[in-house]
């Protein structure tokens, strides 16, 4: 028996597992990558939310505080009016209280 009987299954085995540790390698890559990425943004998370909310501010600008109360009180007289047409039924002198305020400047 000589010293390559023995040699050559064990070359053929060895190369055999290099096959599977590079294939593992390839498979594990991405993943390594994408958690790098991940990692990166938690790392950056009050940069990147900054820099979205100065590109959400570039495309709609907040309103002024006059136009915000003068939306806030729009939406309470349509409320108004929708409670006084639900109580217009069963509740006219309600209705017409409701409507009152609805209606004032």
């Amino acid at each position: 028996m000589s010293l390559f009987a023995l040699a050559l299954p064990a070359e053929t085995v060895l190369l055999d597992l290099s096959v599977l540790f590079s294939t593992a390698v390839a498979a594990v890559r991405p993943l390594l990558g994408l958690g790098a990425i991940a990692a990166l943004g938690v790392y950056f998370k009050p940069l990147l939310s900054g820099i979205l909310r100065a590109a959400l501010l570039l495309i709609k600008p907040r309103r002024s505080l006059e136009q915000r109360i003068a939306r806030q009180e729009i939406i309470g007289r349509k409320l108004a009016r929708q409670m006084a047409n639900d109580q217009a039924g069963s509740q006219p002198n309600l209705a017409a209280e409701l409507r009152g305020l609805a209606g004032r400047d």
